[in-house]
């Protein structure tokens, strides 16, 4: 059979098993098990557990748990609400500060957390409440907590971004990197879009400062700066040469649990428990979807799908931006309906030879697929914040929420746009810091 038309199959069968119901891992392996018994036989099978755990057998994967500590360890304790308060005092005095101040926290909390729905739970019950009773359109405050979570994603130190790096065999470093300007120029229109649609609809008199005192300003930092100091510390000890993502993101663990225990009295056994619990369940489901993904990957490659794939796209005579039009509308649509883990493990094996060929840096294309994944969590079907922030503010209702968070959706397309024609804004810093890509 062609491998195009092979392809083609796999790919429908695949949508059909994962709209079926059963979890990503589960449906990869059901799809690679199927068309490996149909085309290799049923000693195909022999092999699927040695590529699984071979996928696993990677020094890389450690950081996966240890940032996932890291970040439930923070989110247990109220840092989150802190963060807020912080911000709100020191940026008091400076126009629209209540809603700059709940999108530089959501920025900073997904830097500490590296988790989308833990930042909109911790920033949202501080902050969607203080902005609307000082009269922020309920739109603004719903969906400018909805978008500033998904930066969790795409700020370093980033998960999605080390499971790319392992996908696609980059080094994390340079996808940290990478994302720290795309990063901030979306807080940027984040900011901007809050402020202009809260002036637009006629209630500028809430942009108005409350005042605190000095003191007020400086008793809230000892909460603060440490977590802070432990996120730069990670990254310096990165970028620095003195340790791995790996090695760095264990202490930069047990240091967050060790503050969490001394500044917030995170005492309780049955707390650390659940800590470490959903750490535990988190980074299980992850390393699971991942070892499937392998298993995937070595069927398309087996298959010559993936090569049958790459070829093809080298000989169509289409200009190199509309077929990077398509793969975004591709990655939109999956965005819409799964995980970000689970669209970069899915898509990665098809997706790197495809942009290599057009002559598009990867790394590059890390940051355009996040913030296209970054959509998916505030968009319907799914659309994971929404939910998230409707939890928090029951008395929104989710249409709001949704037409609150759409300029934010437009905010990323810009985003995506500025990156296509300055791809610098991706690459300059991971060259700067890192050197040239060789």
């Amino acid at each position: 059979m062609d491998p195009l038309i092979l392809g083609a199959i796999v790919a429908v069968a695949t949508i059909f098993v994962l709209f079926s119901g059963v979890s990503v891992a589960i449906g990869l392996l059901i799809v690679s098990g199927a068309f490996l018994v149909i085309f290799d036989g049923m000693r195909s099978l022999e092999l699927m557990p040695e590529i699984m755990f071979g996928k696993l057998d990677n020094f890389a994967l450690l950081a996966i748990p240890m940032f996932i500590i890291m970040g439930a360890s923070i989110a247990s304790t109220r840092a989150g609400a802190d963060l807020y308060e912080a911000l709100e005092r020191w940026l008091t005095r400076v126009p629209g500060g209540l809603v700059i101040s709940n999108l530089g926290a959501c920025a900073l909390f997904s830097a500490m957390s590296g988790s989308s729905p833990a930042t909109c739970a911790a920033i949202g019950k501080m902050g969607i409440p203080e902005m609307r009773k000082r009269g922020y359109p309920d739109g603004v405050a719903a969906g400018s907590i909805a978008a500033g979570g998904t930066l969790g994603i795409l700020i370093p130190p980033s998960v999605t971004m080390i499971v790319y790096g392992i996908a696609t065999e980059v080094s994390i470093g340079r996808l940290f990197l990478a994302g720290v300007i795309p990063g901030l120029m979306l807080v940027g229109l984040f900011m901007a879009w809050s402020l202009y649609s809260t002036w637009r609809s006629g209630d500028a008199h809430v942009l108005n400062a409350v005042s605190y005192s000095w003191r007020e300003k400086i008793e809230i930092l000892p909460r603060v700066l440490p977590f802070l100091a432990i996120i730069l510390g990670v990254l310096y000890a990165m970028y620095g040469g003195i340790a791995t993502p790996s090695e760095t993101a264990a202490v930069g663990a047990l240091l967050c649990i060790l503050i969490a225990m001394v500044i917030y009295r995170l005492w309780s056994p049955t707390k650390l428990w659940d800590v470490l619990r959903d750490s535990t369940r988190e980074s299980v489901m992850i390393l699971f979807i991942i070892g499937a993904a392998g298993v995937f990957s070595y069927m398309l490659s087996s298959l010559f799908i993936t090569q049958s794939i790459a070829e093809w796209i080298g000989t169509l005579e289409v200009n190199r931006w509309v077929l990077m039009g398509a793969v975004n509308v591709f990655l939109l649509i999956a965005g819409f309906f799964l995980p970000p883990v689970a669209v970069i493990l899915m898509a990665a094996p098809i997706l790197l030879p495809i942009i290599t060929t057009a002559g598009f840096d990867p790394i590059w294309f890390a940051v355009v697929l996040t913030i296209n994944m970054e959509i998916g969590l505030i968009s319907p079907p799914v659309g994971l914040n929404l939910y998230v922030i409707n939890g928090i503010a029951p008395d929104i209702p989710l249409k709001t929420i949704l037409k609150g968070s759409l300029p934010f959706v437009g905010c990323m397309v810009v985003a995506i746009l500025l990156l296509c024609l300055f791809p610098g804004l991706a690459t300059w810093l991971p060259d700067a810091v890192m050197g040239a890509a060789r």
